[in-house]
């Protein structure tokens, strides 16, 4: 359950609080960042959940994308590069690639969008999740992804282009 305020919205993520600390409002909507999380360019996000990281699409990218009909899960036990393509979300608008935003070895995948890939849209960032990837090497691909607020400038400025 999402509860909405000014700037910020609480969220129950995974068992725990999330606190969502940036909401985008541009022109195409309003979109979600959560504080907690490191994204990329393509619009990837990666939470780093002890030894491990959950990754999926941001609220920003399943917007864009509309109805989400198939999502392409990568195969468990799968060694991925960073921004290596994991799979594909496919919705009736486009196909669009899902890129690791860390490098490291599969070792979980959400079975339950083989059923229900619009949870990617109902809810990207908690029951929308793609895979779970035991990272190589943290310390090294966190530097290279965008911190909340910067991927937060980032959606303001490429959807003030279009």
């Amino acid at each position: 359950m999402l509860l909405k305020t000014r700037d910020l919205a609480q969220s129950y993520y995974m068992g725990r609080l999330t606190v969502y600390k940036f909401r985008v409002h541009t022109l195409k909507g309003e979109f979600q960042i959560p504080a907690e999380f490191h994204y990329t360019k393509e619009h990837e996000w990666v939470h780093v959940e002890g030894a491990d990281c959950r990754i999926g699409v941001t609220d920003y990218a399943q917007n864009s994308l509309h109805e989400i009909v198939y999502v392409d899960l990568p195969k468990v036990g799968a060694k991925v590069a960073q921004m290596q393509s994991l799979g594909t979300v496919e919705s009736v608008k486009a196909v669009a690639d899902v890129y690791s935003p860390i490098s490291g070895v599969v070792l979980k995948v959400n079975s339950e969008l083989s059923d229900a890939p619009e949870l990617v849209n109902k809810s990207p960032y908690e029951k929308g999740w793609i895979t779970i990837i035991r990272p190589d090497d943290l310390k090294k691909d966190l530097p290279s992804l965008m911190t909340p607020e910067a991927y937060r400038d980032f959606v303001k400025k490429i959807t003030e282009k279009k």
